[in-house]
């Protein structure tokens, strides 16, 4: 298991695509080994490599690692994207929470049934815009640096603009009154591990469609 870290999953989005960005974002090069299909599924489950049953689950350091967040907890420790100290760290996790609870949201609108879509997606719009990002807004206006937390790139700049792509999927124009948010978004777009993953060709996967829903429905049995 040594190497490059082996990602288990789908091949879109979900709960793996933070930490597609968190390993790009620290410049890791890594491999991906998709499931396709229900069998692809029950073959890791009876060969006892997930701990819980579940993915995502990913290879790395001699571990089989599972449960999202220990995985980017790791990933952001081991590669020095964690803050310098617990209260770094703390703030840094308090930040991630916030844009997990939003990104949670988009994540599972295409899940969702027609009849709700429409009104799930405003409510999605509507705590963005409330919610969590005059949080980063304002967090950037005290903090008065280029980053969310101490004065570098951490974790929770990379979950921030991977949150607010996301959002902009939903409402290309969403950060309109947010002008601290759109400098961010643009900086942190342009670090180069970050800029390279944001190519046309990367490992980012695309928005999740009804074909991709179908897919995972049929895997996940839901």
């Amino acid at each position: 298991m040594a190497g490059k870290p082996k990602l288990h999953y789908t091949k879109g989005r979900g709960k793996m695509e933070s930490i597609r960005w968190l390993l790009a974002a620290a410049g890791v090069e890594f491999e991906e080994e998709f499931i396709e299909t229900k069998e692809d599924l029950e073959k890791l489950r009876n060969d006892g490599v997930l701990l819980f049953q579940q993915v995502p689950m990913v290879e790395t350091d001699g571990m089989r690692m599972v449960q999202t967040r220990a995985i980017l907890s790791y990933i952001a420790a081991k590669y020095n994207l964690y803050g310098k100290d617990l209260k770094e760290r703390a703030w840094i996790d308090m930040y991630v929470e916030g844009t997990t609870d939003l990104m949670g949201m988009i994540m599972y609108l295409p899940f969702q049934p027609a009849d709700t879509k429409e009104k799930n997606l405003a409510l999605i719009i509507e705590r963005a815009t409330t919610r969590y990002f005059p949080v980063y807004e304002k967090a950037l206006k005290d903090h008065g640096q280029d980053y969310l937390v101490g004065n570098k790139l951490s974790w929770a700049d990379v979950h921030l603009l991977e949150a607010i792509l996301m959002a902009e999927e939903c409402k290309p124009d969403i950060l309109s009154a947010f002008p601290l948010l759109q400098a961010f978004k643009g900086r942190i777009s342009n670090i180069p591990t970050i800029k390279k993953f944001l190519q046309p060709g990367s490992q980012r996967k695309p928005p999740t469609d009804e074909k991709f829903v179908a897919v995972v429905r049929k895997i996940f049995n839901i």
